[in-house]
């Protein structure tokens, strides 16, 4: 009992002269211009084997790019090494620079073409403030990729329209805010949303497309990205 008695007097003494730990930091109070959805994400991938001797060529969209990038992938074997950014953020979010450098910086690899869209999430960002924010994304593609060519995809519509969420009143005011820009910028326009007018019967859900329109699609993003290579090898 004695030995017992004296190792409790030495954790209690010892415990003593233990420096007093700091106080606990406060968690950074979110950026007001943020506006998170219920659910956020990104999607990042690279080839599987990349070939030094190809061009590089970038995808950069939301879950819907994400599903036709397989196709592209397929269709431009041999051809490029296609990568793929896909996100969440929206347009007039903050985040999406960020990561957008943060993604440029881990995969380092110049790009040769990128195809862009954004516009299906951050509804509860009004169409002035995706007007304002818009330049905001072609400047920092430019940035990531100084050297690429660029072509924007246009928004797709959805079949079941949600409020707060998607309509297609709002995917036609924020294709044609983009459009203004993009012709300003004399970019490229890949017509996803009439090219998928034709293809209504190819929804998996309210706004994704099943893995056939996902095809139809990625064939048509194929087609856009093989004709800025072959115009820019014949440059050459």
């Amino acid at each position: 009992m004695k030995i017992r008695y004296e190792k409790l007097l030495l954790l209690l003494a010892f415990t003593c002269v233990l420096p007093k730990l700091p106080a606990q930091v406060p968690a950074a109070a979110p950026n007001p211009a943020s506006r998170p959805e219920e659910i956020e994400w990104t999607w990042e991938v690279r080839p599987s084997h990349v070939d030094a001797k190809l061009p590089n060529v970038l995808l950069v969209g939301d879950s819907i790019t994400r599903n036709y990038y397989p196709e592209v992938q397929r269709q431009l074997t041999n051809v490029a090494n296609v990568y793929l950014f896909a996100t969440s953020a929206s347009v007039g979010d903050p985040r999406l620079a960020r990561q957008l450098d943060e993604f440029a910086l881990m995969e380092n690899v110049p790009f040769k073409v990128v195809h862009f869209n954004n516009g299906m999430h951050g509804w509860t960002y009004s169409e002035d403030e995706y007007k304002s924010a818009f330049p905001s994304l072609i400047n920092e593609l430019h940035t990531i990729a100084p050297a690429a060519s660029f072509i924007w995809a246009t928004i797709t519509q959805v079949k079941t329209e949600s409020s707060p969420g998607p309509t297609n009143a709002r995917i036609d005011a924020r294709n044609s805010i983009a459009l203004t820009f993009i012709a300003k910028a004399g970019i490229p326009v890949d017509d996803e949303h009439e090219l998928m007018t034709h293809h209504t019967d190819q929804y998996e859900d309210n706004v994704h497309f099943n893995t056939a329109g996902a095809v139809i699609q990625g064939q048509q993003v194929a087609q856009f990205v093989r004709a800025i290579l072959m115009k820019a090898a014949t440059v050459k």
